[in-house]
């Protein structure tokens, strides 16, 4: 089943690669060593990962491993990995996250000094493993699509939403036909644009002044006996039986919600013709009232009904800060201005500490059902995205500056 650790590749064999052979880019040289240290980095300390990357095949890496990861107890959950230290004679692995002793199972029973699992080889700090498609028993060969929900923002002027249109259309261009998409718009109103009904253009209404549970969404989108119980937190413990990670109760769901591009690509196209910018009327010396939080709820109680468990990913672009309903930010008179960083630290942030409780519970929604959340903005200080900030388990953030996504002359906009 193993093989004894390989020697260590020569220093040679280091090639000049930004993101090493992990595809992790930080952005660190040195770990602070105390808390003042820490309150001195101008930089967050962060981490880029891109587990899509293909690896070198010059690397020694080896081959998918047939078989589920070893994890850490709860609520810890840190996989098996070379950091960790390992008791061969008492069959014990320690934690390097939380410290935790954690037993081997019965399958790990011949693990000796001379004979390790592949996750355990030093220069091995990325593997791969095959859990619940290909090569494992009782399940099916192919594995689920991939899903992309895509939220957005129209509380925009034209010549923005016309980028965003750009940009959609090269999107669903370049992703494989069997991909699943779908599409909710929103400004002072969610909209969920059901792309199975080719017919006419059918949307499902959702307010935004008000916050809107997961139930209340599966119900007014007639989901109700979907995706329950919910999809658990492990792969280790299935709910009950699956047919290429989907349940089977939430095939009608993704029919009707999330197409194949290549099934709705014309319907997609008709409706990105059609979309405009919110018609909702802004008084002068308000903000455009943007309802932000319940877009997301909506999307997320959409992928938790139809696509439990399935690595979707939920696509925001968003214009500008929430001014409507949970997830509030700032309110619609531009009289106030949208807090500050000296603001968050003298907690003078007004609605700061309410939206993000309202994040935090969309987080652990999101972590819960398996699933990501991606936002585009051109500036962390035009959505607030400090807010989702607690939501990094779930959440991506793609910053792009306001000249790269509009043309050179440099717009005024004030939020």
């Amino acid at each position: 089943m193993w093989a004894a650790d390989p020697s260590a590749a020569p220093a040679a064999a280091v090639v000049a690669d930004p993101d090493g052979p992990d595809a992790v880019r930080l952005t660190w040289n040195t770990w602070p060593r105390s808390k003042v240290e820490a309150s001195r980095c101008v930089v967050p300390l962060a981490a880029t990962i891109s587990p899509g990357r293909v690896p070198d095949p010059s690397a020694a890496s080896p081959p998918p491993l047939p078989y589920p990861p070893l994890r850490c107890k709860a609520p810890c959950s840190a996989l098996l990995n070379p950091f960790a230290r390992v008791d061969f004679a008492a069959k014990i692995w320690i934690c390097p996250f939380c410290f935790s002793r954690n037993h081997f199972p019965l399958h790990y029973s011949a693990i000796s000094e001379s004979n390790v699992p592949a996750e355990l080889f030093p220069q091995c700090s990325t593997v791969e493993y095959i859990v619940g498609g290909a090569g494992v028993p009782g399940v099916g060969s192919s594995p689920p699509p991939p899903v992309f929900l895509f939220v957005i923002d129209t509380c925009v002027i034209e010549e923005e939403l016309g980028y965003v249109k750009m940009a959609m259309r090269k999107a669903t261009a370049l992703l494989p036909e069997h991909a699943l998409v779908g599409l909710v718009t929103f400004g002072t109103q969610v909209h969920l644009h059901e792309l199975g009904f080719s017919d006419l253009s059918k949307i499902y209404v959702f307010r935004g002044t008000k916050e809107i549970s997961k139930d209340q969404i599966l119900d007014q989108l007639e989901l109700s006996g979907a995706g329950r119980p919910g999809f658990p937190m492990m792969p280790q413990q299935p709910s009950g039986p699956q047919v290429n990670g989907m349940h089977p109760s939430v095939t009608a769901g993704v029919n009707r919600f999330l197409l194949p591009v290549s099934e709705c690509e014309c319907t997609l196209s008709t409706l990105l013709d059609e979309l405009q910018p919110d018609q909702w009327p802004v008084e002068a010396g308000n903000r455009a009232i943007r309802c932000t939080g319940v877009a997301l709820s909506v999307a997320a109680g959409l992928l938790g009904a139809c696509m439990p468990g399935t690595g979707a990913m939920i696509i925001a672009l968003l214009g500008g800060p929430c001014t409507e309903g949970p997830g509030m930010i700032v309110s619609k008179d531009l009289s106030e201005p949208v807090r500050s960083h000296k603001d968050l630290d003298k907690d003078a942030a007004p609605h700061f500490q309410k939206a993000v409780k309202f994040y935090d519970g969309l987080a652990k929604q999101l972590v819960s059902q398996g699933h990501v959340l991606d936002v585009f903005a051109s500036a962390l200080d035009q959505v607030c995205i400090a807010h989702c900030l607690v939501s990094s388990l779930c959440l991506h953030l793609h910053q792009y500056l306001y000249f790269f996504i509009h043309n050179q002359k440099r717009k005024s906009r004030i939020f």
